[in-house]
């Protein structure tokens, strides 16, 4: 008797198949946000005058441009992860991964393509969108393992909790996803650990600046963000017919 209470009153987590419904739209929407946020990447900004405690640099605040909408994308695989699974989750950051890679070819070969001789804007072009091996490899490299940490923690704690406490598992797996996202970019971008492909490091105070920032501007996003993302999760569970 004890053993059979004990299971029926384990969590349950449901998933659904994402034959019918609406995964078509996300997974179009998670990797069209993917594309535009890398694009916006190769751009710095810097908010701010320069001030120092410490010795140590808390403004400017330095961002890039992928950061406006980047944050999106956690979210869009927030639903994925929940509603699907990790398995269609997986599929859709490797589809993610695929498109990002054939993004960047083809602006290698558009880049490399001689300009006709009445276009004046190759210079502006190669400056903006030219092949940048730092930027997108560090742009690869940490969104395959952000996402796919993002939705590890989300699936294994919906596993041990089922449908209760989504707050819980959308927070702490953007937490993780981010920050690992962020190390690996900034670092590789703009950091020690892609000097092996040409160019320097920023300072390291600045380095250090660009993460946290980063980091703690991302899950801050989530957060503000989890009405939003209750209701759309709580959408997307209702158009999905086998999810029950």
């Amino acid at each position: 008797m004890t053993s059979t209470a004990t299971r029926t009153d384990r969590p349950t987590a449901t998933y659904a198949r994402g034959t019918r419904g609406v995964h078509d739209l996300v997974l179009m929407s998670f990797v069209a946000v993917l594309l535009i946020s890398n694009i916006g990447a190769t751009k710095l900004i810097q908010f701010g005058p320069d001030v120092a405690i410490l010795g140590f640099p808390v403004l400017p605040i330095i961002t890039d441009g992928g950061a406006f909408l980047f944050p999106l994308a956690y979210l869009l695989g927030d639903v994925l992860a929940e509603v699907y699974g990790m398995r269609r989750a997986r599929r859709a950051i490797v589809t993610g991964f695929v498109w990002a890679a054939v993004m960047s070819v083809t602006f290698l070969v558009v880049d490399a393509a001689p300009p006709a001789v009445d276009w004046p804007n190759q210079e502006a072009w190669s400056a903006v969108l030219g092949f940048v091996p730092r930027i997108v490899l560090a742009s690869l490299v940490g969104f395959l393992v952000g996402q796919f940490l993002n939705a590890w923690v989300l699936v294994r704690i919906k596993d041990a909790f089922g449908e209760r406490r989504l707050w819980v598992r959308l927070v702490t797996s953007t937490v993780v996803g981010e920050f690992a996202d962020t190390v690996l970019f900034c670092t590789i971008a703009f950091g020690p650990l892609g000097m092996w492909l040409g160019g320097g490091s920023i300072p390291l105070p600045q380095l250090v600046n660009y993460i946290v920032v980063g980091w703690v501007y991302k899950v801050l996003v989530e957060v503000l963000l989890l009405p939003v993302t209750y209701r759309l999760v709580a959408a997307v569970k209702r158009r999905e017919p086998d999810y029950h």
